[in-house]
């Protein structure tokens, strides 16, 4: 598998999600959001599923679970994903482009 096939797979599940999931929560679960629900009294408890898969995204992306999985599964990792092309493009191509002038001050405020 690869980028290709990743992308696909995104798209696909994106478009099988649709605007709203109905979860099943066990005790625990319910429990939590119940605790997550009194400390921030959000107008609906949507808003803090949807804050917990946001704060999962950024987790599995900076642990780097997020890209293991993608590299066991599709071969890729997320910056990959990102730019829409492998590291090994890249470097068939002579690495990343660079510009014609090497200005040392780009980074200086």
């Amino acid at each position: 598998m690869g980028l290709d096939e990743l992308t696909a797979d995104v798209e696909a599940a994106y478009g099988d999600l649709g605007e709203e999931r109905s979860v099943e929560l066990d005790a625990e679960t319910r429990n939590e959001l119940a605790m997550l629900s009194a400390a921030y009294d959000p107008a609906s408890t949507d808003e803090l599923i949807r804050r917990a898969v946001h704060a999962l995204f950024r987790s599995a992306v900076e642990t780097g679970d997020l890209d293991f999985h993608l590299r066991s599964g599709y071969d890729v990792t997320y910056d990959e994903y990102l730019m829409g092309a492998t590291m090994d493009t890249y470097m068939d191509q002579g690495g990343f482009p660079q510009p014609d002038t090497n200005d040392d001050r780009r980074y200086q405020f």
